[in-house]
């Protein structure tokens, strides 16, 4: 019986532990520094927004896992010895392995602020992120003003986290359209109004220079780059990003670039060391993927896939269409396919947009300008159906084809009633008068 220790209780290393157990009786040993137990990370903003308690973020009852043969060791590991099979922990102790699965995620890009280390600067991505944030901004009285740096999914999150308990907000966005490094221009432009139509202070195309302290070693304000302004605030985060949280392998001699390197078979260049997840770079990255998904989906696809390899059916990282989901205070968005920005769009890449009057629902579909070839689809305030999009991309359906049909992937029939006709008619007239 061979012992797999997993390094990360997160979506991907907890997946790959399940699955493990379901084919298999080999002993498990899941390592986790940050909680005993496995928890749904996209759940920490409803914890902080008082709709959910920490336990509800808890897929299983805590007695599952002694239930299924599943131990869980909480500690942090600190090196890995490739030659001897052993882990070596904080606090100095040891763990032998006969597989290693590493899944230990992301950690919050830190750009060498100065002040960044000071009491009151955090991200958000652990539940000790957490933590700091009930005690660093638990009221409006506490945090009187809060900054956020860097415009993604995360400094969002933290904006809507923050406004529910009415504590202003100065958002700092490097770029000069909210997120338009991955949006087409009018989904980009209509987030932008969006955002400051919940009172958040947005400062598009602004950088943080440094963070001020007081004497106590507490933020107390932060300077703009561009025009040299002094913002006073009591919290910022950090949240321009994250990266594979993989600087315990340093030394390890398996092969890292900005994440573990693997294979199609999540495989290391180290026998039996795989690595799945966020820290995972694919080297033959599957299309126009990128060779790191810090994805919610794809962590647990990973996981299923290196279980059935771990378990004797050697099996390759294949996923399907890109998607994605998220959401923007209350507009919901969803991706499936390829829908470029500006900036990364390809020569061959048409796009229809729609957009609803009320300035928070529309949808953009792109297509090859030759072949008329339905590539994929945003939709923002939309839901549609998962399903019938992978489909359509398999079946390599036309554009023209999907927008008269839209009605097959309608996943909220109040929907329907309102806007079919007009997209249809925007479609037409767009058509119209591209042949003119």
């Amino acid at each position: 019986m061979e012992h797999i220790v997993i390094i990360g209780n997160g979506i991907s290393g907890v997946t790959a532990a399940r699955h493990i157990r379901k084919m298999s009786h080999h002993r498990i040993t899941i390592i986790s520094s940050e909680t005993e137990h496995f928890f749904s990370r996209t759940a920490l903003m409803y914890i902080y927004m008082g709709h959910m308690k920490y336990e509800h973020t808890k897929p299983y009852e805590d007695h599952f896992w002694a239930k299924n043969n599943l131990e869980l060791k909480k500690g942090y590991v600190t090196r890995v010895v490739t030659e001897k099979q052993l882990l070596h922990f904080q606090d100095g102790e040891t763990l032998h392995y006969d597989k290693l699965v590493i899944a230990t995620g992301s950690k919050p890009n830190r750009f060498g602020w100065p002040g960044q280390d000071l009491e009151g600067v955090q991200g958000l991505y652990s539940f000790q992120d957490l933590e700091n944030l009930e005690r660093n901004a638990p009221n409006n009285e506490v945090c009187k003003r809060a900054v956020i740096v860097g415009g993604g999914l995360i400094g969002i999150e933290l904006a809507e986290m923050l406004s529910t308990r009415k504590i202003p907000v100065t958002f700092l966005v490097r770029e000069k359209s909210f997120w338009n490094g991955v949006l087409p221009k009018g989904e980009s432009e209509m987030l932008n109004r969006h955002i400051q139509s919940h009172h958040i202070d947005l400062r598009l195309g602004t950088n943080l220079k440094e963070i001020r302290s007081e004497d106590n070693g507490k933020v107390q304000s932060i300077i703009i780059e561009e025009t040299g302004e002094e913002i006073t605030c009591d919290l910022v985060g950090l949240t321009a990003g994250v990266s594979p949280n993989i600087d315990f392998l340093k030394d390890s001699g398996i092969a890292l670039g900005k994440g573990v390197k693997v294979n199609r078979f999540l495989e290391t260049n180290v026998e039996n060391i795989y690595a799945i997840g966020d820290c995972a770079e694919q080297q033959e990255p599957v299309g126009q993927r990128k060779a790191i998904e810090a994805v919610w989906y794809t962590g647990r696809m990973m996981g299923e896939v290196v279980a059935q390899t771990l378990c004797g059916n050697k099996m390759a990282y294949k996923p399907s269409h890109w998607f994605n989901s998220a959401k923007f205070f209350d507009i919901e968005y969803q991706t499936y396919g390829w829908v470029f920005s500006e900036r990364h769009k390809k020569d061959y890449e048409k796009h229809f947009h729609w957009k609803h009057p009320n300035d928070t629902q529309c949808i953009t579909a792109a297509y090859h300008k030759d072949s008329q070839k339905f590539l994929g689809i945003n939709t923002f305030g939309i839901r549609m159906k998962h399903e019938t999009f992978e489909r359509w991309l398999n079946e390599n359906r036309s554009v023209d084809h999907v927008i008269h049909h839209l009605k097959e992937a309608n996943f909220d029939p109040e929907f329907y009633q309102s806007f079919e006709k007009d997209i249809l008619t925007a479609y037409r007239n767009q058509k119209e008068t591209a042949t003119v």
